[in-house]
């Protein structure tokens, strides 16, 4: 059942000397994730695959628990209490993301199943009717695949041109090939707030400035930058900003499209079936308002509220308090891994989230990771979904360490640990 839960905002001193400037009390934090009480190949559980999925705290797992226990019935639907209640919880979930995102209006807010259903459902609601031969969209080359392929398939069915703005050597977009890329061509940019691969986080305020000077609508992905960095997407003024729930210590499955109304008010729906509609009949079908007429059939309802509880956790902690402290985690690790011998990080942005991808010189990212894994320590190996990424660096994967607000400097040693056991056991 749900419960109130106790959200580190205290001062007890753990391992970590981050509190005092913080004000974030992370043991507290910690305690509130269950799955990471746990050993590993008899080592305790590190883990630092936060950018593939976080997990979740007591709050989402009691308030999806409660749903099915107390609330289950379909919603908008029904007039009994159950469907009540499921529906008014639903609808909460909706106005905590807005509050989350900094939207204008809740109707702005469109459950979908995750970031990469919220770009495809762009790509083929706004962008394939209305870019035609001779148009063009904007990516980067930091772009994970889905803020890739998604355009390159909307450009093939529109005669479009899909351009790219490149990388520095940092991993950084060079900002001023973006700007001089665009042009009255540029129908839509489509950037990533926040590198999975790297970490980077982009000037997105800027670019967004940038690419509506020239006329481009701006999509933005927010799927990693939702779990560590405020969010405001009327500060920033996109168009359009997807984020993905089982990133952000909610549940898989669910995420979030904000639109500006105007423009979501004046797209067909992406799918059809209930609850997307008002009336039908065989002569004609009347869609429902914004934001339901892009929610077609039942919903993800638990989801939905996981969701929510997730971003009132998280709103709770305090999103520029999360990023102090994992600013304080990223230079540990990335000072602490530069000095073992044969360590590679790639990606070494001015501005970054927690993430440090590396490389063992030598040894395959793969064998990095059953290692590591072998030690009770989760990272991610591979190319991360962002292989344009890894073709620049002349590479084909690297090993991620990905940390959240419930990671240590602890931890951050014993990830250390590790890799000096892997320069050892490769010589």
């Amino acid at each position: 059942m749900e419960h109130e839960q106790n959200i580190g905002i205290g001062l007890t001193h753990d391992e970590t000397s981050s509190i005092d400037h913080t004000g974030l009390d992370f043991a507290s934090v910690r305690a509130d994730f269950p799955i990471l009480q746990q050993q590993v190949n008899g080592h305790p559980l590190v883990y630092l695959d936060n950018a593939a999925t976080a997990q979740k705290p007591n709050c989402v797992i009691d308030a999806i628990q409660r749903h099915y226990e107390c609330d289950n019935a379909n919603i908008h639907r029904g007039v009994h209490a159950l469907s009540v209640r499921s529906t008014e919880r639903y609808e909460q979930a909706r106005l905590k993301l807005q509050q989350f995102l900094g939207a204008e209006r809740v109707e702005e807010l469109i459950f979908v199943r995750s970031a990469t259903e919220a770009i495809n459902l762009v790509a083929q609601t706004y962008a394939r009717n209305c870019l035609s031969t001779g148009d063009e969209v904007l990516i980067t080359e930091l772009e994970h695949h889905s803020n890739i392929v998604p355009w390159q398939l909307v450009c093939e069915q529109t005669g479009a041109k899909l351009r790219i703005a490149p990388i520095n050597d940092a991993g950084e977009v060079i900002y001023d090939e973006f700007v001089n890329i665009l042009s009255a061509k540029t129908k839509i940019a489509s950037f990533s707030h926040v590198s999975n691969a790297l970490g980077t986080i982009n000037p997105v305020r800027e670019m967004t400035t940038a690419a509506h000077e020239a006329g481009a609508v701006v999509m933005i992905d927010g799927a990693q930058a939702a779990p560590h960095i405020p969010i405001d997407v009327q500060e920033i003024g996109c168009d359009f900003y997807a984020i993905t729930g089982h990133k952000m210590f909610g549940p898989t499955g669910i995420g979030v499209l904000y639109g500006r109304y105007d423009l979501l008010n004046a797209l067909p729906p992406y799918q059809t079936g209930g609850d997307m509609i008002l009336s039908v009949s065989f002569d004609k079908t009347v869609y429902n308002e914004v934001p339901y007429k892009f929610e077609a059939g039942t919903p993800n309802i638990s989801g939905a509220i996981g969701l929510g509880m997730a971003a009132d956790y998280l709103m709770k902690l305090g999103m520029d308090r999360v990023l102090a402290y994992e600013n304080e985690l990223l230079s540990y690790a990335t000072s602490t891994l530069s000095n073992i011998p044969n360590i590679r990080i790639i990606g070494t942005a001015a501005h970054k989230a927690a993430v440090v991808s590396f490389i063992v010189e030598g040894v395959h990212a793969h064998d990095v990771g059953t290692i590591l894994d072998n030690a009770g320590i989760a990272v991610r190996t591979g190319h991360h979904c962002a292989q344009p990424v890894m073709a620049h660096f002349g590479i084909e994967a690297t090993a991620r360490a990905s940390m959240a607000a419930y990671n240590t400097m602890k931890e951050i040693d014993s990830l250390a640990e590790a890799i000096r056991e892997v320069v050892e056991v490769f010589g």
